[in-house]
């Protein structure tokens, strides 16, 4: 019989889990047919990671990117002399980023799996790169995700995110409503100021609206999402 007894924060965490779709199957379905017309599909990086290392924002360094899809940021990164690890929850989709990393002969170490459960060495990256993967972070991991950051990015070290914009782009539901619907309704809008909230405990180095960029071209890049790039703080 199944133990459906909570003990801990842990065993809390697992059950909320449990009451919203199981994501690992729902990326899986959703990365099968590489044909469809899904606008990060496309096989380019984000035109805000390219402009940071055009302006020495960015460096090679080692690199995490969370939720990495098909691979076409950490080939971008890899392309820039970085090292990177890349975790996502999706075989189907990590299947495709090691075909495209292949194709560009870079090396990137690619891990299937949940970063709730990513276990890292502290303050061991330079760079935390999420394009897409916060928004689909239900409320209750919230502090999970943040926490992962925290430990795994070195003094100094920068967060990136990019994620739904509310009022363009995801559901604006409060976060009680998405566990009396059990459902995210495909990811949550934020806002600059609930962004820079969430993630008080780094420096916010700059926020905007992502460029639109008509394809085909050599970057990706839709309006309805936010750009932010944070900074953690050198240790006193």
């Amino acid at each position: 019989m199944k133990t459906e007894t909570i003990h801990n924060t842990e065993d809390v965490l697992k059950m909320l889990d449990s009451m919203l779709r199981d994501e690992a199957a729902f990326w899986d379905s959703f990365y099968e047919d590489r044909k469809k017309e899904i606008p990060f599909f496309v096989n380019v990086p984000d035109e805000n990671l390219v402009e940071y290392f055009e302006k020495g924002w960015a460096k090679p360094g080692r690199v995490l990117e969370l939720g990495c899809g098909p691979g076409r940021n950490s080939v971008y990164f890899a392309e820039q002399g970085c090292e990177v690890d890349a975790i996502d929850l999706s075989i189907e989709a990590l299947q495709w980023a090691k075909e495209r990393a292949d194709e560009k002969q870079v090396q990137i170490n690619f891990m299937n799996g949940s970063l709730y459960e990513l276990e890292v060495e502290e303050a061991s990256y330079d760079i935390i790169y999420d394009s897409g993967c916060f928004h689909h972070i239900p409320p209750h991991r919230r502090m999970t995700f943040v926490n992962l950051i925290q430990r795994a990015l070195k003094p100094g070290g920068l967060f990136v995110i990019t994620c739904f914009a509310a009022g363009d782009m995801g559901s604006e539901i409060s976060d009680w409503e998405v566990y009396r619907q059990g459902s995210m309704k495909g990811g949550l809008g934020y806002t600059d100021e609930k962004l820079k909230e969430i993630f008080n405990a780094f420096k916010p180095v700059e926020m905007r609206k992502m460029k639109d960029i008509q394809q085909p071209a050599d970057t990706f890049g839709v309006p309805f999402l936010w750009v932010g790039l944070f900074q953690k703080e050198d240790e006193a």
